[in-house]
């Protein structure tokens, strides 16, 4: 098994700076079409699914090492590595978000910054720290999945994708559907109880927060956290509704993304 078949990693574009995109937990890499394609005339475009999700390679599913998001941030480290295309700029949706801040630490010579949309370093309310939720109610939203993905995907499908995208919520359902059922709950545990703070206080290259304005999963004050957390960081909130403004308002992600990316890069999108 090649890590290029394992993460079922696309390339495109032939010159330029090298953007990988991550998809968040129930998504696969399609999920970044809208905004990704655009800059594969200027930039080599690298896109990929996580173990378990999408068609990455379901047999490649190690419980140890993906029980953990450091698991998930040692793939990505591989996948770049085999690219060979470093260092990349990194666009990483959710859960993702926390993958690259975690895979920076570990490898910072393979990252020239970091683009977190929509993450979160932990969403779970502890003393000192609001994530968004009490423990218990992050427990249920687990053990409803490990019973029902339909119903699970159902309830939080208006979250994901917001309230005024249903196309958008039709495609993150049936893309939660289609995970390796083991490897789905491996990955939602390490998602939603794990705690990555010391991680993002500690990133070690540029960060750009792009925040969705209407965010149940992750709130306004958990960007605000990371803001005033994360070294050297820039933060941008989007007029969006829901989670996944990437998916719901693909435009507006993509322009502000551009936008940042222009200015040291002089990279341009079609």
């Amino acid at each position: 098994m090649t890590i290029l078949h394992r993460n079922n990693v696309v390339v495109m574009g032939d010159a330029g700076p090298v953007l990988v995109f991550a998809h968040g937990f129930g998504c696969d890499q399609t999920m970044w079409r809208a905004v990704a394609s655009p800059f594969a005339d200027s930039a080599r475009v690298v896109l990929f699914d996580h173990v378990g999700s999408g068609h990455s390679d379901s047999a490649a599913f190690d419980p140890a090492r993906h029980g953990r998001l450091e698991g998930y941030a040692a793939d990505l480290v591989e996948i770049i590595d085999a690219v060979g295309l470093g260092p990349v700029i990194f666009i990483g949706h959710s859960v993702s978000a926390t993958i690259g801040v975690i895979a920076a630490n570990q490898r910072p010579d393979l990252f020239a910054s970091l683009v977190l949309v929509c993450g979160s370093p932990c969403y779970v309310d502890t003393d000192d720290y609001r994530g968004g939720f009490a423990l218990a109610d992050v427990e249920d939203l687990l053990d409803l999945m490990s019973k029902n993905m339909i119903d699970w995907s159902a309830q939080m499908a208006p979250s994901v994708a917001g309230t005024q995208a249903p196309g958008a919520q039709a495609d993150w359902a049936a893309s939660v559907c289609r995970l390796d059922p083991a490897a789905a709950r491996a990955f939602a545990r390490a998602t939603f109880l794990s705690d990555h703070r010391a991680a993002y206080a500690a990133v070690p290259v540029p960060t750009l927060l792009l925040d969705s304005l209407d965010d149940a999963l992750a709130p306004s004050f958990v960007g605000a956290w990371m803001q005033a957390n994360i070294p050297d960081c820039e933060r941008i909130v989007l007029p969006t509704d829901g989670h996944s403004p990437h998916m719901t308002a693909p435009d507006i992600t993509l322009a502000a993304l551009a936008r940042h990316l222009d200015r040291p890069r002089g990279l341009q999108v079609a």
